[in-house]
């Protein structure tokens, strides 16, 4: 099969991990730019990438690039592309417009202004236009303009990979599974040893922690992807990798285990551990973090504790850090400790020196994944 360019759309602060995952699948030259790596593969590899990449948001295929300095010329360059290779006029087409530093001001006009090329290219060749399916389209072009320059890829992925499937319900404000996936990823974490979440919410951080162990692809759930709707689909490769999905689910002894305050979204928790099939692996127990003994000697303990920006919190966020590091002190010697946290002035009341300070995006937010190696024996926890 023939190789081609293709982008791998992320999270700030994850370039290095996704560039990491497809040179493994087999990409070749991979290169990362922000919130991008870029890499070039056959059709076997865009398949693989969607189906195993779990650092991804989405898979791109450029297959245009030019200048555009003006609403005509855009509308020309677009209708220079051949779309009857990737549709015909009875699918159905969405346009997403990224704009960054461009003459073009407005993203929602820009998308429908390059609808319109494509669509008006079908109506002039054969009298009829394909129709516009913003939720889920047979296909789903995306425009990057940076400046003047156009970028024009077509989305592989359809959904956004960080949508696995297993969740049926969250708490309010749910952290995104690709970034759940990368705190396990960054961690020193075995995948065999004592895993722990001292505040698991909905259970996100646990389910990716187990998936990544027992080797569950993370769009095992996924029934559809963007290019299954593509002329040049092929369902024979697609169901072999689909079929390699479904046999590499390793058997392995696993103890995971999460405490949740709030009894509600300790039972949402367990209800999404029970849907992704895990509830074997995967223990959550209704109970406060200062009130939880792991009962294990060492391990990995990961938290993603309130920020109290987007999340509304009735303690105090500076005796809650602190309470964190008493505890992560008196329970978790011989432990590694990793609290990802959007407030770094209340992190300071943890007590404790990081060892690694690893820059992330919650959103909009700037956030730190804080590493602390917790000594036991006569090598105390190391103190400011």
């Amino acid at each position: 099969m023939e190789n081609f360019q293709m982008h791998a759309t992320t999270l700030s602060g994850l370039e290095e991990l996704l560039a990491k995952e497809l040179t493994e699948l087999g990409a070749k030259k991979v290169e990362t730019q922000k919130r991008l790596v870029t890499f070039e593969g056959d059709k076997e590899l865009l398949y693989r990438a969607n189906l195993w990449c779990r650092t991804a948001i989405r898979i791109l295929k450029p297959i245009d690039l030019f200048s555009a300095y003006s609403e005509k010329e855009l509308y020309s360059e677009i209708q220079k592309t051949n779309w009857s290779k990737y549709i015909d006029n009875k699918n159905s087409i969405a346009v997403d417009v990224i704009l960054t530093k461009s003459t073009f001001q407005h993203s929602l006009y820009t998308a429908q202004l390059t609808k319109d090329a494509i669509v008006d290219q079908f109506r002039e060749r054969t009298g009829e236009r394909p129709s516009v399916d913003l939720k889920s389209p047979d296909l789903r072009v995306v425009l990057y303009i940076n400046k003047n320059k156009v970028s024009v890829s077509l989305d592989t992925s359809g959904q956004s990979l960080h949508k696995r499937g297993y969740r049926t319900q969250t708490h309010t404000v749910p952290l995104n599974e690709v970034l759940a996936a990368s705190i396990v990823l960054f961690s020193k974490w075995d995948r065999s040893s004592a895993f722990v979440d001292g505040m698991c919410g909905s259970g996100t951080i646990l389910i990716e922690a187990a998936m990544i162990a027992l080797d569950i692809a993370p769009s095992f759930f996924r029934k559809k992807f963007g290019f299954m709707t593509w002329k040049d689909y092929d369902k024979v490769l697609y169901t072999k990798l689909r079929s390699e999905v479904e046999r590499r689910r390793r058997t392995t002894s696993l103890s995971l285990m999460g405490c949740e305050v709030n009894k509600k979204t300790c039972m949402m928790a367990r209800d999404n551990i029970e849907n992704a099939g895990l509830s074997k692996f995967i223990h959550v127990y209704n109970k406060p973090f200062e009130f939880f003994e792991p009962r294990r000697s060492s391990g990995t303990i990961v938290m993603n504790p309130p920020y109290n920006s987007r999340q509304k919190i009735q303690d105090d966020p500076n005796e809650k850090y602190k309470m964190i590091g008493d505890t992560l002190k008196k329970n978790y010697a011989g432990f590694d400790a990793y609290i990802f946290t959007g407030n770094l002035e209340a992190a300071k009341k943890i007590g404790l020196r990081a060892s690694r300070r690893i820059p992330l995006h919650n959103g909009s937010l700037d956030c730190r994944l804080l590493y602390f190696e917790m000594y036991s024996g006569s090598k105390e926890v190391r103190e400011k």
